[in-house]
């Protein structure tokens, strides 16, 4: 999970560390409390070509439920900031109540409680057939609306554990739908579920092997790789086409940040030759109203030292911070500085030449000479590339 969604590099130079750790805490695990999966599955076989079949299917689905607890829950959490009547602790409160209402009707209906807490008891039943399809189907939507609630409205919480469930309730209701028209014995529904937890999960943290890794640990059964293979595959090209980033990316980018993942090559002399939209910044701060007000309001906006400025639809030069400070106290015109230019085709190369020869020590990216503004390229933005470089060097 960390070389997949953290580092975003499975060659990375920290491969050894991490694969190291991880066997570490495996020994220690299984030296304190032995060989414990956190699922114990009976009547495990192979699946049959059925399931194969079939699998796609609960992928799909499956990855489709996750899809639309990331878009749900981002969206409720947008919303929350629009609830400035409401105390901020009694936001994840409301979460709660939602909670509450529909676990403990669920409860009444059923006698399940797998709405509250992690839900494995619930999820363990399913996966040991002791669950109907019909129940797992209203597990599934109560589960799905509570948590999106308690995370959308504030809640602390992660999400490994409930889309592992959401995934398992959408397999076990899949299959049993499945089974009244088709031929599905119990170890080909149990594989189908777990297909569901793996595809479910994929989808939100976006990292297929991670899904494949931890269905399998927690499951101890070599026999459902193959099938899990197959839904992670369905479940990674679902959830990239409908949503652009993870769930955690997702998060960042809604607060503000802005994610910067450089992978530059192996070698100084690709690098040097790679393009230089490869390291841009593609969301640059443009000025164009020089007027003292639009002047206030971008400096009290923006934290940045230089900005490029853009008349009649034309790069016309760069603005500094200290210029237009300066500008506004003594009540004139601001000056420009002389914009450095270049475009996409250009290499790094050359991009490092021009970077000299600027006094503010930024690019302008255009689409083509004397064209649109497409982005910066600073010397904090080379420097940080090649400081990815050196280290994936040693």
């Amino acid at each position: 999970f960390v070389l997949e969604e953290i580092i975003g590099d499975l060659n990375s130079r920290l491969l050894g560390s991490v694969l190291l750790a991880s066997v570490i805490g495996a020994f220690v695990v299984h030296g304190l409390i032995g060989r414990q999966p956190a699922f114990v599955l009976t009547g495990v076989e192979s699946p049959n070509s059925l399931v194969y079949v079939l699998t796609p299917v609960v992928a799909a689905v499956s990855a489709l439920v996750g899809v639309v607890f990331q878009k749900s829950t981002l969206a409720l959490r947008a919303r929350r900031q629009h609830f400035k009547h409401v105390p901020g602790w009694v936001r994840p409160s409301l979460g709660g109540v939602v909670t509450w209402a529909l676990g403990a009707s669920l409860f009444v209906a059923t006698g399940h409680l797998g709405v509250f807490g992690l839900g494995y008891d619930d999820l363990s039943a399913g996966l040991n057939h002791e669950l109907t399809w019909k129940i797992a189907g209203w597990l599934l939507a109560a589960k799905l609306v509570a948590t999106v609630a308690c995370y959308g409205l504030g809640g602390c919480g992660g999400v490994f554990s409930p889309t592992l469930f959401l995934g398992g309730m959408c397999g076990i209701c899949l299959a049993g739908l499945a089974a009244q028209v088709m031929p599905l014995s119990g170890p080909d529904q149990l594989a189908l579920t777990v297909v569901g937890m793996s595809a479910c999960l994929g989808a939100v943290v976006r990292a297929p092997v991670t899904g494949i890794l931890i269905v399998f640990e927690m499951t101890h059964e070599f026999s459902l790789v193959p099938a899990l293979m197959i839904g992670a595959l369905i479940s990674e090209a679902i959830s990239r086409r409908m949503s652009h980033h993870s769930f955690y990316d997702s998060l960042i980018r809604q607060d503000g940040h802005q994610i910067e993942h450089v992978k530059p090559p192996r070698d100084m002399q690709v690098w040097q030759q790679l393009p230089v939209s490869a390291i841009a910044n593609f969301k640059p701060v443009v000025i164009t109203d020089l007027k003292p007000d639009g002047l206030r309001q971008l400096l009290a906006a923006h934290p940045y030292q230089r900005f490029p400025v853009v008349q009649d639809g034309t790069l016309a030069g760069m603005l500094t911070r200290k210029e237009a400070e300066s500008a506004l106290a003594e009540r004139r015109a601001p000056k420009l500085d002389p914009a450095v230019t270049c475009v996409s085709s250009d290499t790094v190369g050359e991009l490092q030449t021009r970077l000299i020869e600027s006094t503010a020590l930024v690019v302008v990216l255009l689409d083509e000479p004397g064209g649109k503004v497409l982005g910066l390229i600073t010397l904090h933005d080379v420097l940080r590339a090649e400081v990815s470089l050196a280290k994936e060097s040693e």
